[in-house]
């Protein structure tokens, strides 16, 4: 069996979306990538599959144009999205989208999640941005494969580096993360619906506040990911 220890991370991150909340039912999907081989590689949740009775071998390995290389079920219906992705963020290591009741309500209100407190700022640098509508003519055309399009597009029309804000909203749809592993990418979905959480709240009681001072975000965010980061263990 192709990429066992890919496998089992890719797996475990995906029964995290379900024991986190997440998503519900068989919603959300999370992925890796093995970059170290003369072909990179993708192990991805299969389609419609139960986390609690998912198996590492249920998982399906595909390349970076989404052929599937090993695996005798359907891949997520979400692969064409990871894929562009990890082809456009060659940062990153894992990917995930999940439906998580907030962050997804930002999504579909069309609005980025601006940031109003230092949690926001040790994770994201600057707002958790929201991406323009598809058009009738992109998902009529190829739907999975251009939400990782305006995706990418996003980032790029803003100068955004995908490694400082780890995540997106899919205007109308949902919350997609990523990180250097599936297990971070989880982390940042997790850590994104709390910020959408609080940020909700925090409208409801101050609808006219604007954000944190400028200045403020960037101390947090730098001093944990700063060159001198003074966050964590060294």
């Amino acid at each position: 069996m192709l990429l066992e220890s890919l496998r089992e991370q890719v797996l475990h991150a995906n029964r995290e979306i379900a024991r986190r909340g997440l998503a519900p039912h068989t919603f959300g999907n999370a992925s890796g990538i093995d970059r170290s081989g003369p072909e990179a590689l993708i192990v991805i949740k299969p389609s419609g599959v139960d986390y609690a009775t998912m198996t590492p071998a249920d998982l399906v390995v595909t390349d970076l144009d989404g052929r599937i290389v090993e695996g005798k079920l359907r891949p997520s219906s979400d692969l064409d999205t990871h894929t562009l992705l990890y082809r456009e963020f060659p940062q990153i290591g894992g990917v995930v989208h999940t439906h998580s009741e907030f962050a997804t309500s930002w999504a579909q209100a069309c609005r980025a999640i601006p940031c109003l407190g230092t949690t926001h700022a040790d994770y994201f640098h600057g707002p958790v941005p929201v991406t323009p509508s598809l058009t009738a003519e992109e998902v009529a055309e190829a739907y999975v494969r251009n939400t990782g399009a305006v995706i990418v597009r996003l980032f790029r029309e803003k100068s955004l580096d995908p490694v400082a804000v780890p995540g997106v909203l899919v205007a109308g749809h949902a919350p997609f993360t990523w990180g250097k592993s599936a297990a971070e990418a989880v982390e940042h979905a997790d850590v994104l619906e709390y910020i959408a959480r609080m940020a909700f709240r925090t409208l409801l009681l101050e609808p006219s506040v604007t954000g944190l001072p400028v200045f403020v975000g960037e101390h947090h965010y730098l001093r944990k990911h700063g060159s001198q980061a003074t966050y964590g263990q060294r």
